[in-house]
């Protein structure tokens, strides 16, 4: 039998000399061959690009896995073994795909030299989109999108969208976004197509708000959401469609995404702080937020993924024995990315996707827990940063798949192992560059010294005030079972100073005498005469607290790795803005800002802890002291109209009470609706898998387990039954941490006594260990 197929660059020869070989061998989504001796093989690429293209053709293999030889007749396994091991020999001989390379670096994202080009054939340069008032300018909005249809035709473009964030999408919708593509030619009366892509195409657009989770902003007869380009995150191109970054509102203004509200927070802080520089003699034309995002997740393989419908529905496992090997050897943690798997090729693959259209991705690495791993950008602006961080999440999906892989983004997909967070490293500075939390380079910049501990004073004090919002903004279904689980700061909102800055912010306080704070360095010697010294910082590294500051930067540690963490951002410029707004209405009242700063410390140091955030007692000390302690996803929810709340969000001019009492709904029932996902999964589950194996295994666990349905279905009708959505979220908490758990135990213990043949759930240890479960054991 033979298949040929034709890619970018290459047309590729597939054969197969045995047909029986061909029984059972169907790929998953993709067509491939295996021959005797040295087989050639390349896998599908759905995409025209060299990137893809490029990918190692060990996916394929990888891919068409669908059972383990333990599942396979007593009889079948001898042949089925030398199978597997002709193949995995031949997957050792397969080369891997190509370094991550930074050739065509941005050429799928429209700025800078690439925007330039297109610009200059109109009269422009890159110089406008660098003005974010471009598209309010005269003829400008036409220019722009004449250079962007001539760049997205040479690029094989011809559909467009205006992309941009619904809320409550965090571990449903694909890509946390939304689009409606349409193409960029329409048709003359002969019905010939030609090109067309204007000013008012490019900037605004309409869809059904509706039809988003709205809190009761939007109904179907009163349906209007409109759509206004961002321009401050870049258009981009990905396969033949150009992607425009943009806000979504509804017909009366109400904010309907993530993204709105952010650009509010940052606006206010950005006045707020101004007005306050301003005030001390320095003075800027604006501050902007920089974010640094820590993207966690999982890579499993994608043949077990298949038979977890946990996973597929709720990307969590809703059960699960635990294997015998998990973490307690802190082996995985920056390991070698094995060759051996398909984790490597899929890591090196979603860089170099990434690249293309202008994302940093500088640094990967496995992490802690074992099929765990992580991608970090370098910083950039929130806007755009947190536009990437989405885009980034898609591609780590859709590549995963293409390389045999399952991605799982969610917080905590498996129990007894370390979840995913997504660390929100958070700085400011001024529109040319300033970090203003460095004190190197605020000190120079403005020449007052003054100015440093006086932004750390108001910092602290809004992290006191308002840790009650804090811990709003990372609630998450996944994040119930990570806070404060020995792998995530607990549910105690305070913040790590390290002993140099305390010190020199308590003597601050005391004294009042202003000095310019040096953080202090010391020389690490490592006892053998060959090694160099280095130098380090004098502060030592504090994982347990959910605020640290460090590296002239905080790092908010609590956020979960699905969220679209436009929320967390929303909240930390919010709060800034305020403090920063206290600070300067009493400057311009009389007080000197020493004074004013001394006051916030002496009434906020309180929140600062260097100490062990894993310590057991630090929640009940921190309760005593009057610290925000809210254990409970659901009750930190309830606290986004609070009047406290609801009074900073509009006189910050970031959301109105109507908008904040939307989006408590909204995130209520988005963890309403998760739980009962995970719940009639889970009765799914028993009914069709555990309670057949149990009877086939002739276990005594089928009565515990028709009685658990019953108790699953029952607290399902009791959700539905509850008046309001708090209701039903409270009592959804109770089921997910007590019931289903409960549950959950019986069917653990049911699966370490089923035989293996008889367990048709994909087992924690084909999920978890590619290197232990290469490729070859689970192909058939």
């Amino acid at each position: 039998l033979c298949h040929t197929r034709h890619t970018t660059n290459q047309r590729t020869h597939l054969s197969l000399n045995n047909s029986k070989d061909l029984l059972g061998m169907q790929a998953l989504g993709n067509t491939m061959s295996v021959a005797a001796g040295a087989p050639a093989i390349q896998r599908s690429v759905r995409r025209a690009s060299p990137a893809a293209a490029a990918v190692s053709p060990k996916a394929a293999l990888f891919a068409r896995g669908a059972v383990s030889l333990n599942t396979l007749r007593p009889s079948a396994r001898p042949v089925r073994a030398a199978r597997v091991a002709a193949v995995t020999t031949s997957m050792m001989e397969i080369p891997s795909a190509p370094a991550a390379s930074l050739d065509g670096y941005g050429e799928h994202c429209f700025r800078g030299a690439v925007a330039n080009k297109y610009l200059s054939k109109y009269g422009e340069t890159d110089a406008l989109l660098k003005d974010v008032t471009w598209p309010s300018q005269d003829g400008k909005a036409d220019i722009v999108a004449k250079a962007v249809l001539d760049w997205a035709v040479d690029n094989g473009a011809s559909v467009y969208c205006h992309w941009f964030q619904p809320m409550a999408a965090s571990g449903v919708r694909h890509g946390l976004s939304a689009q409606v593509q349409q193409t960029m030619y329409e048709f003359d009366n002969e019905g010939t197509p030609f090109f067309k892509f204007d000013g008012e195409m490019l900037l605004q657009g309409e869809t059904d708000g509706s039809s988003y989770p709205n809190g009761g902003m939007r109904a179907t007869h009163t349906a209007g959401g409109y759509l206004s380009l961002d321009p401050l995150s870049p258009i981009f191109l990905r396969e033949d469609t150009i992607f425009i970054p943009a806000a979504f509102v509804s017909y009366n203004g109400d904010a309907l995404d993530e993204k709105v509200p952010l650009h509010r927070a940052v606006e206010a802080m950005s006045t707020q702080g101004t007005r306050l520089l301003k005030l001390m003699g320095y003075e800027v034309d604006g501050l902007i937020n920089n974010i640094g995002l820590e993207q966690e997740i999982f890579l499993v393989p994608r043949h077990a993924f298949y038979r977890r419908p946990d996973l597929q529905f709720t990307g969590r496992t809703v059960m699960g024995k635990q294997p015998a090997r998990g973490q307690e050897m802190s082996d995985h943690y920056m390991a070698p990315i094995s060759r051996a798997t398909t984790a490597f090729d899929c890591m090196r693959q979603i860089q170099m996707e990434c690249f293309k259209i202008g994302i940093p991705l500088k640094t990967r690495h496995r992490e802690v827990a074992p099929n765990q791993y992580e991608f970090a950008p370098l910083f950039g602006n929130v806007i755009s940063q947190n536009d990437q961080n989405l885009m980034v999440m898609q591609i780590i999906e859709e590549v995963a798949s293409e390389n045999g892989l399952a991605a799982l983004l969610q917080e905590k997909p498996f129990a007894g192992i370390n979840g995913s967070g997504k660390h929100n490293n958070w700085s400011l500075g001024t529109n040319a560059g300033v970090n203003l939390l460095n004190p190197k380079q605020i000190n120079a910049a403005s020449a007052n010294p003054e100015i440093f501990p006086v932004i750390m004073a108001a910092i602290v004090s809004a992290i006191d005030k308002h840790g009650d919002l804090m811990r709003l903004s990372i609630t998450s279904p996944g994040n119930d079972f990570r806070l404060g689980a020995m792998e995530a700061p607990p549910a105690v909102m305070s913040t790590y100073l390290g002993e140099d800055m305390t010190q020199y912010l308590m003597d601050f306080m005391e004294t009042g005498t202003v000095e310019a704070y040096a953080p202090a360095k010391k020389s690490l010697g490592f006892g053998a005469s060959a090694i160099p010294k280095i130098q380090v910082p004098a502060e030592d590294r504090n994982r347990t607290s959910p605020f640290p500051y460090g590296g002239a930067r905080f790092e908010f540690r609590a956020a979960g790795s699905a969220q679209n963490v436009s929320l967390v951002n929303t909240v930390l410029n919010t709060i800034t803005a305020e403090a920063f707004a206290i600070v300067a209405d009493r400057i311009e009242a009389g007080e000197t800002p020493t004074a004013i700063a001394q006051d916030l410390l002496k009434a906020h140091s309180r929140v600062i802890h260097n100490g062990n955030g894993y310590d057991p007692e630090w929640p009940e000390q921190a309760v005593e002291k009057g610290l925000w302690r809210i254990d409970s996803g659901v009750d930190a929810i309830q606290r986004f109209t609070d009047p406290k709340n609801t009074e900073l969000f509009e006189k910050m001019g970031v959301l109105t009470p109507r908008e904040c009492e939307a989006r408590r709904v909204i995130l209520l029932e988005h963890y309403v609706g998760t739980v009962e996902m995970e719940t009639v999964t889970m009765v799914d589950m028993i009914n069709q898998h555990v309670i057949p194996s149990c009877k086939k295994a002739e276990l005594p666990y089928v009565k515990k387990l028709e009685d658990a349905v019953k108790t699953l279905r029952k607290a399902v009708e009791g959700i539905h039954a509850a008046a309001d959505e708090a209701e039903a979220a409270a009592l959804c908490r109770v089921l997910r941490l007590d019931t289903m758990i409960k549950v959950r135990d019986v069917c653990d213990e049911a699966e370490g006594l089923c035989p293996p043949s008889l367990w048709t759930l994909a087992t924690y240890s084909e999920l978890l260990f590619l290197d232990t479960f290469p490729e070859g054991d689970f192909l058939l």
